[in-house]
């Protein structure tokens, strides 16, 4: 029922419901983090939050 709400909503505002430029944003950046996952050096180039995420991640593995 939410999806044809949804769907209706978008036909009205002359919108497309499902362009999801969030979702492609995310594989983007994904691309970047991913193979900093499998380095054993500590990250420093992006924001205090993700570094500190994929640090945390990285230590968990040793």
């Amino acid at each position: 029922m939410y999806e044809h709400k949804i769907h209706v909503q978008g036909v009205i505002w002359d919108i497309n419901s499902y362009d999801q430029w969030g979702v492609e944003l995310g594989k983007q950046l994904a691309k970047v983090i991913q193979p900093e996952l499998h380095g054993s050096d500590a990250v420093s180039g992006h924001d205090s939050s993700t570094n500190g995420l994929i640090n945390f991640i990285k230590a968990g593995r040793k």
